[in-house]
This record gives structure tokens, sequence and C-alpha cells, in this order.
């Protein structure tokens, strides 16, 4: 076996580069100061005279004299409180100012407290009302004209691999490069990107993922108070390309509909007492300002905000819309007596109608204010999010403040403004930016200096998402996860990472807990990340059954006679043909049980027909007492072939039906020898066709590259690989190689 253990002594044994470079105030000392002080020591009503938001406040220091020496940590007044060292320790009633946070303030003003004034200089004022600048001559593309794009486009195969993920998240498979390859040059990129829009099914399972973690929405978890799956109306939306400003109408009012979106605006019940902050009005206000403005309305939402221009009565005004009564304003959990009535973030756009009086009248007045084409915001703003989705970085940075400057104003303002005549259509917005030379210019391979002006040369490496690894994976190997209904009537199918709960592994990857709007995913690498991927069961489990697959390709497995679907507290009746059989397999499998360690699951009234006469299924046992059984539970029972019928009940024994125990268990009988992954009946198609074929050594490397990396590999690659395989394919072999390839940054990122 390979040393995985090597990757994760490697990676920590790293040091960030630059770790001695001169403190930023703007990026390393003012988030301190936002996160740690300004609470109590910011504006007109600072604590002791002191204001900590901008430098030149750090510098004049308040009542006591200087917090700040430069040059001189040790005398700062500023250093001490924190450390303690002279009292109060500060900040004052919170936790204490973490160690690396301390040193990172005192090398600051030992290194003579540099830096400009902060927030105090001329901050970006963005429009609001849509503006459509001049295309620029010189390009045929708006985007390059716009860039003054230069620069050879990827290879073919390269540019295939970007836009299949980009609109599939799906890898090409060889047979689809070898196609795209050999079609003829004139238009060819422009062919795939239309043929790769226009496949709903595929084009769905994958941008559903981008939009269950903007919107919230998560199916296979609990939801708690009124929250609501809303999967089938957003599989409905996306597949028919639903017009982006309609889209935002209906999360933000819904209809009466059976599938209307409710759960975005209804907010996430938290249990016990929780700040007035954090009820479900005020969630829909900061959601959805987050999600279609990208306004941060979580810090007003429980007083003036200090790093931005929003107020308190701004974030209950939003919410306003959403409350079946009036609010109660609340400052820092205290009832400051004024009630609040529905007001839009932007005046500007008009007022409020005076007849919207319901709830449903509300909520339709917000919908129409964040959809007026006069709000700019809400095009820029789905613009930035695509382009930073296309292009690993956005033209607003980070994309949810866009009230920062865009690195170019005049094409954002163009790109929303043409998105806008085109009727909101987002597959358009996306085949504009994939048809662009700037999209399909080499991936850069280095990080932005965030001192430095940015300036566009060609899009940013991107990592692959957990939903885009595991399906990676499952389509080389032909090894997918089912989706098993409760229902026996309903088969189980093989599915795409996305419908499925999370696990160790994509949790590490970066897929989020969706109970908060999440417009962009941690994509660095960590340990938590590092470990999952070299000694994970999650993936060494997918690994190991996908060698299995590709070594033995595994016949169909046995079909159950009975499938008594998700038993909690109601008996299923058992009542089936045995069809002259010799031996049968009995199975009760937890499902979700909440004790699985106290649920008795029981074959009650089991008999066995032969022309009418019973035979109890309990005398043809020993060792097994039908009604008393364990989880897991699994027996065979020998037969002669001359019965024909068994009837019974599936049940739990009622010690087991207490609410605390909660059992949700499933009964199964077989003829042959289960495969124990595959014991419900499923549809035989997977979301990409299985790789077919008896494979040689030598012929799954290419295979696996081809499909992994779209390229034939080295004859380097073709030694090491042949050295882990061997003369013959074996499951071990074949693990350990595809974990070598799965392991490598050429795979696991967009290049």
């Amino acid at each position: 076996m390979i040393p995985r253990s090597v990757l994760v002594i490697t990676a920590l044994g790293m040091l960030p580069a630059g770790a001695l470079a001169e403190v930023d105030f703007a990026t390393q000392i003012h988030p301190i100061m936002l996160a740690r002080c300004v609470s109590c020591h910011a504006g007109d009503k600072a604590q002791g005279g002191l204001a900590l938001n901008t430098r030149a406040e750090i510098l004049r220091g308040g009542s006591s004299g200087p917090s700040v020496l430069p040059g001189n940590s040790k005398g700062s007044r500023l250093i001490r409180r924190v450390r303690g060292e002279t009292l109060p320790l500060m900040p004052l009633g919170r936790d204490a100012m973490p160690a690396a946070e301390i040193d990172l303030l005192a090398k600051w003003i030992d290194e003579g407290a540099k830096g400009p004034g902060g927030p105090a200089a001329a901050r970006w004022e963005p429009p609001l009302l849509p503006r459509k600048p001049a295309v620029p001559a010189g390009a045929k593309h708006p985007v390059d004209a716009f860039l003054k794009t230069t620069g050879q486009p990827v290879s073919d195969a390269l540019f295939a691999r970007r836009a299949y993920l980009d609109v599939w998240g799906l890898l090409p498979t060889p047979e689809q490069l070898r196609a795209f390859e050999a079609d003829k040059p004139a238009g060819k990129r422009a062919r795939l990107i239309d043929a790769l829009l226009a496949n709903k099914e595929n084009y769905t399972g994958h941008w559903i993922t981008f939009w269950n973690d903007v919107l919230r929405n998560d199916d296979g978890v609990v939801y708690y108070g009124e929250r609501k799956s809303m999967t089938p109306w957003l599989k409905k939306a996306l597949a028919e390309n639903k017009p982006y400003n309609r889209f935002v109408s209906e999360l933000l009012n819904p209809g009466k509909e059976k599938d209307a979106p409710e759960g975005f605006i209804l907010g996430v019940t938290w249990r016990g007492e929780v700040p007035a902050a954090e009820r479900p009005p005020l969630q829909a206000a900061q959601n959805s300002a987050q999600a279609f403005l990208g306004i941060n309305l979580k810090c007003n939402s429980c007083h003036d905000s200090f790093i931005s221009k929003w107020k308190l009565k701004d974030a209950y005004g939003l919410a306003s819309f959403f409350s079946p009564e009036p609010l109660k304003i609340v400052r820092c959990d205290v009832d400051t007596g004024e009630v609040s009535s529905p007001k839009f973030l932007f005046p500007e756009l008009g007022k409020v109608s005076e007849t919207a009086l319901s709830l449903q009248e509300r909520r339709a007045e917000a919908a129409r204010f964040f959809t007026m084409k006069e709000n700019g915001r809400l095009y820029r703003t789905i613009v930035n999010r695509y382009w930073k989705k296309l292009f690993g970085r956005g033209l607003v940075e980070p994309v949810d403040d866009m009230a920062a400057e865009p690195f170019h104003a005049d094409l954002l303002d163009w790109l929303a403004s043409d998105f806008a005549d085109h009727g909101y259509d987002l597959k358009y917005l996306q085949r504009l930016l994939m048809t662009s030379n700037a999209y399909q210019l080499p991936a850069l391979n280095t990080e932005v200096d965030p001192k430095e002006r940015y300036t566009f040369r060609g899009p940013h490496k991107r990592r692959l998402t957990a939903e885009e690894f595991v399906d990676a994976l499952a389509s080389i190997t032909g090894e997918w996860r089912m989706k098993v209904p409760n229902q026996p009537t309903v088969k189980a199918r093989f599915v795409r990472e996305w419908e499925l709960k999370s696990t160790a592994l994509t949790r590490a990857m970066g897929r989020p807990q969706r109970d908060q709007v999440t417009t962009e995913r941690l994509t660095l690498p960590t340990t938590l990340q590092a470990l999952e991927l070299v000694n994970g069961a999650t993936l060494a489990d997918w690994l190991l059954e996908g060698a299995r697959r590709l070594v033995e390709n595994p016949p169909a497995p046995a079909q159950n006679l009975f499938d008594s679907g998700l038993v909690r507290r109601n008996a299923v009746k058992v009542d089936m043909p045995l069809q002259g059989a010799k031996k049968l397999w009995f199975l009760v499998e937890n499902i979700d049980s909440y004790d699985p360690s106290r649920v008795v699951p029981m074959w009650r009234d089991a008999v066995l027909l032969k022309n009418g006469v019973e035979t109890k299924l309990q005398d043809l046992l020993k060792n097994v007492d039908l009604e008393r059984l364990k989880l897991p539970a699994r027996f065979t029972v020998e037969l002669d072939g001359s019965f024909d019928r068994l009837r019974g009940a599936a049940d739990v024994a009622k010690v087991s039906k207490e609410s605390d125990i909660g059992p949700a268990i499933r009964f199964f009988i077989f003829d042959r020898e289960p495969d124990k992954r595959r014991l419900v009946r499923s549809d035989p198609r997977t979301p990409v066709v299985r790789p077919a074929g008896e494979w040689t050594p030598q012929s799954l490397v290419t295979r696996v590259y081809r499909h992994a990396l779209q390229r034939e590999p080295s004859e380097a690659e073709r030694l090491v690989a042949a050295e882990v395989l061997g003369e013959r394919l074996t499951v071990d072999g074949v693990e350990d190689f595809l974990w070598m390839v799965l392991q490598s940054p050429e795979f696991q990122y967009i290049w």
C-alpha cells in the first residue's frame, strides 16, 4: 500500500509564504478592531472617548491619553489592556483576545503603526440605477473588449474539462472528449457550450448545488420549525431556465401552490431563547439582502452598523415585509419602544404601497422592489456571483460586499444591463461569459496580493467542489451511491452527490451546513480535509467499491422477494409466494433509529404454507427468537422447495415504540444471497454511463487518465502506475492507483 500519511506530514510541515512580512493595517489590524473593539469604541459615544475604527482614531487615543505609542508596544496602553497588565482586561466582559492577535497588534506597533487612515478614506459608492456603457472597440466579444484580453486560449482538452465542470459539474468521458476533439474547429467551443446548456438534467444537477448553498436548501436533513424543502421548485426553475427576476420574485413572495418555495423566507426556528436579531422576519431580511443584493444586515439587525452605512431601522424596515405583525424595534435585545413599518433599503426606488396590509401583500411589495429593472443592485450582484463562479475571483470582492469597488466597473455595469436586456436569462449570461477569450485563457496558479490593485490576467484555478469530486470518482469507476425511497413500491435510484446527505468527506471538502446563506465555500486545504483524503473511512469505502467494480464487474445483485419499506411503529403484513425456494435470507436493517440498541424487531406470526397447511417459521430455527431480534438481524432458513407461501408481519416490539427510541427499520427477504449494499430494488440507470470492458493494467491506466485528467499518461506516470498495479489487476492495486490519481492537484482543480 502507498504510505498515505506522507501527504499529511508534508502538508503540516509547510510554513505559509510571507510569514515574516510587514503587518498590513487594512487587512490584518483593522479586522481585529472590528471583531474585538468597535462595539464599544466607535462613533460619538465611544467609551472613554477612545474610538478604534480607523488608524487615525487609534493614534489619537482617548480621554486617558494615547492608546498606541508607535515603535513601543510594551509601553502602549492598548497592548497593556488586552494583555491584562493594566486593568480592567479588554475587551471588557468578553473572551480574552487570542495571543496570536495580540502579538500581531504588538508587531504592528513596533513597526511604527504604519498604514492608511483605514476606512476613513473615500469609499466607493456603487450606483443603484442600471447603466450600460458603450463597448470599447477592438475585440469581437464584449468581455474581451472591456478587458483588452490578450493571450492564447487553453487546449481543447483543458477547455472541455473546464466547460463540462462549469455547466454539468461532471468530467467529460473519454468518448465525449474524443468527439469534441474530432469536431471541425470553426465554432466548436461555442457549439459545445450550447450542447451542454441544452441538457436540462445535467445542468440542473450541477447548478442546484450552488443555489442550495445560497438559498439554505438541503434534502435529507431535519428541518426545525416551519422551514421546508424547496427542491421540487428549484429543480423545475433551473430546468425551465426561469428568468431571474421571476426566480427571485417567487422566492420572496411564494404563492399557494403545492411546490411554492416557502422555505427561503420562513427561516430557521431555533430552539430555546434567541436574540431578537435572529427571529424569522429578521432572518428573511438578512438572507434576502445577502443573497440577492450583496448586503450584510447581520450587524445592523442588532444595532447600527459600525462598518457600513446600514442602520438598525434599515434591517427592521426590510424585515417588516416578511412579518405577519408589526415588529418592535429591539437594540441589543433592549426594546426601544418603537415599531417598524415596511421600508425598502433604497427609498429612491419609491414608497411602499399604502394598501399593502396583509402579509401576502407586503411580500409582493418586497418582491416588486427587489426585482424592478431600476434596481441595478440585484442584477450586478448575480452577474458578480456568476463571474466569481466561472473565473475564480469576482468583479467585486468579496462577493457579499457589493458596496466595494469593482476592478472593472464598466464591465460589471454593462454585463448587468445586458443581462436585463436579454430577459434575465441565466443561461444566456453563462454562455456570454464562457464564450469570451478571457474565460478560455490559462488559469493563474498564483494568489492575488490583496495590497495591490487587481488586474485581470486570466481566470484563477478553482478547487473542485465536494460534489464535483465525488461525482468524478463515481463516473470514473461506475460506482454510484443510491437514493433509497421509504416506500417499497418505488425503486431506488443511482444519483449524483447533491441529492444525498453530506458525509464526513464532503463536509471536510467544504459542503456547508445549510442553515445560513452560503455564497462562497471554503476552498483552502485544511488539516481535516487532508486527513479525510488520506485516511478517511468514507473515501476508503468509495475507492474500494469503485475498484471492485472495475476489476470484478460484479453481476446484478439478488432481487428481494419482500421489502417492508420504512417501519416505525405500524406492522407491515407479509403474504408472498415462495416459488419453490430452497433457502431464504431474512434481514432487518437499521435506517435511522434514534437509539438502535433499544430497537427490538420481530417477524410476528410468521408461517410457511404447503397446500394450505401451516408450519411455524420459528419451528425451523435454532438459536433465533423471531420476536426478540437485535439490529442488524440476519439469518437463513433451509427449505425443501415444497412450500408455496409465507405469511406473517414485520413489526417492532411494543417495548421499542417509545418516542425516545424512535425506531426506523426495514425488513427484507431474499431467495439468493443478498448484496448488503444493494438490498432495495433499483433502477439500473446511472447519471453517467458506466465504463465497460475487460481491463488490462495498461488499458485501465489510459482510460482513467483520459477520464480524470483529459490526457494520456506520461511515460513516467505509466511506470509508477505499473508498479502500483502489477501485472494483473487486483482490487487493492486498483484502489491505490485511483487514490494516487485523485490526490493530484491536476485532478482536484479546474485549470
